[in-house]
């Protein structure tokens, strides 16, 4: 049940309240920790970028939108040695960012909300020539709008068919620029009514490992620097972007729009940080499907995978359509995308390599015929002990052919808040991660950049990161 204070909050309108908070949010007002935490996750959101540049889509992205530039530009592309125009840069580091699906997750609001805060950063920081304490600011305000938008839905976007990433995204991009480009309460409250028809990112990508998830967080960071910019030249937005009868809840969740809790948008605002509830990936994959993995990793040693009769692999019923469904298709990923949201193909991988990497998403992985037929035999089944959304619980049971059975649970997920991965680690998957795709040099350069005790001004960062 909402507070008396949150109650008050909606009657004023979501809007106008995230957009005072978004105003009145000062670098001395976030804790320390949370500062260094913020910190962490931009660097490894930069390390996956850094990762993505050495794929295909990074290069065919970037050759689309220059084209569309033309020549010259402000913002540095990571890892490119590229500049592109504001919007532009936002959304091909978005989708640099969250192109490996390795990025981070707030698991209650099922959202990825550095992929999107983080380029819009970037992006209007260096418009505003802000400095850097400006930009680490206005990324933590949107992580915790992202984070309290996607957390209202309560998985309902993800079962009509939206990617919440790409649809709230939108809005809490809004703030980020909004702020960073100096919009005083009333424009950002009209820029997210504005931000209410560009918020878009569907799911159909699920059906044959298209790239168009890849791209959500960017265009939702570049509909953030758009609203915020038509706001400030006086363009009027919707005056009730969330609640409103064609608003995003209502519009967007369909049958499910009666689970929505529109208290959490604004719950705990400046009081909670749930930048520090928000989860690092320890695999490159969604990350309803990291509970079974790391079962699966756990069993690896126990057995040997051509004495597995059949695999039962426990998710949560939310995540069905995401990551078992259809399961033909699932045994049978087309393309390493498809592998991330794939239960078979992962569960297969842990349990025959006691791994799973960025390696495993390669072609000569996604046709090994030994691991195919091992995904043949892994089966789904619905958690009856989930504790979705607020962990992404998985279990895996292996049947051998001599009768054994052999099981293991993860009911809470690694990089949740209560099992967090550390900042050293974050670290270490950074480097790791950087290392894939630029040489040591940077990887070092990169890291010391981000890190520093007084956050790097807007354009030595851009410029930096593009290297």
């Amino acid at each position: 049940m909402p507070r008396d204070d949150d109650t008050a909050t909606l009657r004023e309108g979501i809007s106008g309240r995230l957009a005072r908070f978004a105003v009145a949010t000062d670098w001395d007002d976030i804790p320390d920790e949370v500062r260094r935490r913020a910190q962490h996750h931009i660097l490894d959101a930069t390390g996956i970028a850094l990762a993505s540049t050495a794929f295909d889509f990074a290069d065919r992205t970037l050759a689309g939108l220059k084209e569309l530039a033309g020549d010259g530009g402000a913002v540095g592309v990571i890892g490119k040695s590229t500049h592109l125009p504001p919007r532009d840069a936002a959304i091909m580091n978005g989708v640099l960012c969250h192109g490996l699906d390795f990025d981070d997750t707030h698991l209650g609001g099922v959202v990825h909300p550095t992929a999107s805060a983080f380029p819009t950063a970037l992006a209007a920081g260096v418009m505003a020539g802000a400095d850097g304490k400006s930009v680490v600011t206005a990324y933590i305000v949107g992580v915790e709008a992202a984070a309290r938008l996607g957390a209202v839905a309560k998985g309902g976007f993800h079962r009509i068919g939206f990617h919440p990433t790409g649809v709230v995204g939108a809005f809490s991009s809004v703030l980020v620029a909004g702020k960073l480009l100096g919009l005083d309460e009333t424009q950002i409250a009209s820029a997210q009514g504005i931000a209410l028809s560009m918020a878009s990112g569907s799911l159909e990508f699920l059906e044959d490992g298209a790239w168009t998830k890849r791209l959500h967080p960017g265009w939702a960071a570049a509909a953030g620097i758009t609203a915020a910019s038509l706001a400030r030249a006086g363009f009027v937005g919707a005056t009730a972007p969330y609640e409103g009868r064609f608003g995003l809840y209502n519009a967007y969740m369909g049958d499910e729009r009666s689970s929505a809790d529109l208290s959490l948008a604004v719950d705990g605002l400046g009081e909670r940080w749930e930048l520090m509830h928000t989860a690092i990936k320890p695999f490159a994959a969604c990350h309803f499907t990291h509970g079974c993995i790391d079962a699966a990793i756990a069993l690896s040693g126990q057995v040997d995978a051509a004495r597995i009769k059949r695999v039962r692999a426990l998710v949560p019923a939310e995540v069905v359509p995401v990551v078992c469904e259809p399961i033909a298709n699932k045994r049978r990923p087309a393309n390493s995308y498809d592998a991330q949201f794939s239960i078979p193909y992962l569960v297969a991988v842990g349990l025959k390599r006691g791994r799973m990497g960025l390696e495993d998403l390669k072609d000569a992985s996604l046709s090994d015929p030994d691991l195919l037929s091992l995904a043949d035999r892994v089966n789904y089944e619905v958690d009856p002990a989930s504790g979705f959304p607020k962990h992404y619980s998985g279990e895996v049971i292996v049947e051998l052919n001599d009768g054994t059975t052999l099981r293991r649970r993860e009911q809470i997920n690694r990089g949740a808040a209560e099992r967090p991965i550390s900042n050293a680690e974050i670290v270490a998957k950074y480097r790791a991660n950087a290392a894939y795709g630029v040489d040591q040099t940077i990887v070092d350069r990169v890291e010391s950049l981000l890190l520093r005790d007084r956050p790097a001004d807007a354009g030595e960062l851009s410029d930096g990161l593009a290297g």
